[in-house]
């Protein structure tokens, strides 16, 4: 019986996590600060390819650690299959130190000794997993050990058998193949017979052989590269793609021609180099969606080196490797309009298309139990700081009750009287928003913990989302809308360079007398200053009119916002159950986030010693799940 094809390729090979170094044109030895990225040339092409629209795979190891753990979370947000990844428990995950010096220069460091994804063996390649996809991606390093190797060949011969595609990227490093020390992490290049025999022993096994022309040189054991080409057409009949750097790349299907001019060439695309590491990965996920879109024997080489070069040029334009890469509608998108400017990652409208289609999944209907509220519970009566800090502990409770670990259920939680329970918090898989603004504050004033330069953004975990409530009105002066739009300005650049979404609530009917066009302009003030927040959270609205013309300048403005989550303002269960069955009907709204109406009364009978913790976890989980269903019904409907 013949198996699904449900992967279009698999990848196999190394798995890490890149420390990047945040600092730029410095020594490694003076990097201040890195960033955390998945990297390992499979395993950024994986990801690259899911960018792109594949379904990929990958086959590696990880160690049973944090940062195995981290590895397969974020290719698990990237929309990799992640079955064929082994989780080594006696190895560590492997790692690797970068730096980006000068256009010339980025040194790196691999501490790869023993590492989990150089612990596969033939046991590990599933010839189930082998048949589900059109494709298996090899890279270079894997050859190198006899285990892994092993390892390779036998994916190789699964994937021949069940008439997949096969292809190498040489992918040569001198240091993982033992012909250079652990300093030369950055060289690509080392003469080695040891190293070519190696690589002219498998080159039959593939239909694409990728490289650079130092890795074609290593393949074919000359620096010659029209005579290295040979040698390795000698004993392959791959199709080989030759990356020739700032030339661009060319594929040659047959004899190889007295020019490398000669073979095929795809578009280029002259933009400024800012960081070479990853491109090769990059360049290798472009080309393998444009080999795999066509039928077998009819590849169009033009388009699929486009495809490369593209996505070649977006990893050298930006910091780290997988996260450069772009998703399928940032290239049509920037295939249809060019290039505006060279330096790409300062591309306003580029960027933003690529941070809004590669943020992660899009997310199920929303249900926000929020307790973000700070004034309205210091003035209760009891109210202090550690029974305020105690009881958004009960709050975090009662959302886990009802969420019981199911997509779709978050809370919003402040750092300054909820720290306890926002710690607790990042353990769940509860969505979770933080506010950034001083309760009540017009113009807008941001809590002291974010630093004058918005610096404290830098200490929060990725998966917390800012949360800014405005309060502005189309009515207000000039300078009041100038000094509100200048501060969340500042905040939204803040939570891109930082890597956070960003939700920003705006409740104009606490600054004058609201109709159908007052929160429609209120949000395009907000466009037009460059601002382009991934969610916005708006008062209700009690007709479809008004939903519309919300809905319509916001997907106007950005078609790939998260959405839109409705507020509660302390609105009776009824009332809000009302505004439900209008904004249901939008599908931009994703839910709600309400806080009073769910701890209201729980809290002000907690803190006046009333109800126990369990009753008021019980009142609080009742309600939450009560409003929860509310919502689910009014979708339905």
């Amino acid at each position: 019986m013949s198996v699904k094809k449900d992967l279009d390729v698999i990848t196999i090979g190394r798995a890490s996590v890149d420390l990047y170094g945040a600092q730029i044109g410095g020594r490694l030895e003076d990097m201040r600060s890195f960033d955390k990225y998945i990297g390992g040339s499979p395993t950024n092409m994986a990801a690259g390819t899911a960018r792109l629209g594949l379904k990929s795979g990958l086959i590696t190891g990880v160690g049973d650690e944090h940062m195995g753990r981290f590895i397969r979370e974020e290719l698990t947000r990237e929309g990799v299959n992640i079955e064929g990844i082994k989780v080594d428990p006696d190895r560590l995950t492997a790692l690797v130190l970068l730096g980006i010096r000068d256009q010339e220069r980025f040194p790196l460091i691999f501490y790869r000794e023993n590492c989990a994804d150089m612990g596969l063996c033939e046991d590990d390649i599933d010839p189930s997993y082998i048949a589900r996809a059109r494709a298996v991606v090899a890279t270079g390093t894997h050859l190198s050990n006899p285990q892994t190797e092993a390892a390779v060949l036998k994916a190789l011969r699964l994937a021949r058998e069940g008439g997949a595609r096969t292809a190498l990227d040489i992918d040569y490093r001198p240091n993982l193949w033992g012909v250079a020390g652990h300093g030369d992490g950055e060289s690509r290049f080392v003469e080695s017979a040891a190293v070519t025999a190696k690589l002219q022993s498998t080159l039959h096994l593939f239909d694409l052989i990728v490289g650079t022309e130092e890795e074609f040189h290593i393949a074919g054991g000359s620096t010659d590269t029209l005579t290295a080409l040979r040698a390795v057409r000698a004993v392959s009949g791959a199709t080989l793609v030759c990356k020739r750097g700032a030339a661009g790349a060319v594929a040659i299907t047959g004899e190889i021609p007295a020019s490398l001019d000669d073979g095929i060439a795809g578009q280029g695309f002259p933009i400024e180099v800012f960081n070479v590491l990853g491109a090769g990965d990059g360049f290798m996920s472009g080309l393998i969606k444009g080999w795999l879109d066509c039928p077998a024997g009819q590849i169009d080489w033009a388009t699929a080196l486009k495809y490369a070069n593209a996505c070649g040029a977006f990893a050298v334009s930006r910091h780290g490797c997988t996260p450069a890469y772009p998703s399928w509608e940032e290239l049509q998108f920037f295939l249809a309009r060019g290039i505006t400017r060279p330096d790409l990652r300062n591309d306003g409208p580029l960027e933003q298309v690529h941070w809004a289609t590669n943020r992660g999944p899009d997310l199920p209907d929303m249900h926000i139990f929020a307790f973000d509220h700070r004034m309205q519970l210091e003035e209760m009566e009891g109210a202090n700081r550690a029974k305020i800090d105690a009881f958004k502990e009960l709050c975090l409770e009662a959302a886990r009750v009802v969420a019981d670990d199911r997509a779709g259920y978050g809370i919003l939680c402040d750092n300054r009287l909820g720290r306890s329970a926002l710690q607790a918090a990042s353990d769940s898989p509860l969505w979770i928003g933080r506010p950034v603004e001083w309760p009540g504050s017009c113009p807008l004033v941001l809590e002291p913990e974010l630093g004058p330069d918005f610096g404290g953004l830098k200490e929060w975990p990725r998966n917390h989302v800012v949360k800014c409530l405005c309060f502005c009105h189309p009515q207000d002066d000039d300078a009041l809308w100038q000094n509100q739009i200048d501060t969340v300005s500042r905040l939204f650049a803040a939570t891109r360079r930082n890597g956070l979404e960003f939700l920003l609530e705006v409740i104009p009917s606490k600054r004058g007398a609201v109709d159908q066009t007052t929160t429609p302009a209120v949000i395009q003030r907000f466009y037009d200053a460059g601002i382009f927040p991934d969610w916005w959270k708006l008062e209700p609205f009690a007709d479809d009119a008004s939903w519309g013309a919300v809905t319509q300048t916001i997907t106007a403005n950005d078609a790939h916002t998260r959405g839109i989550l409705v507020l509660g303002l302390d609105a009776p269960a009824d009332d809000l159950a009302a505004s439900f069955a209008f904004a249901a009907r939008q599908p931009l709204v994703k839910g709600f986030a309400v806080g009073r109406t769910i701890f209201g009364d729980a809290a002000r009978a907690w803190l006046t010693g009333q109800i126990s913790d369990a009753q008021a976890i019980s009142q609080m989980a009742d309600r939450y799940r009560s409003l929860s269903a509310l919502w689910d019904q009014a979708r339905k409907g």
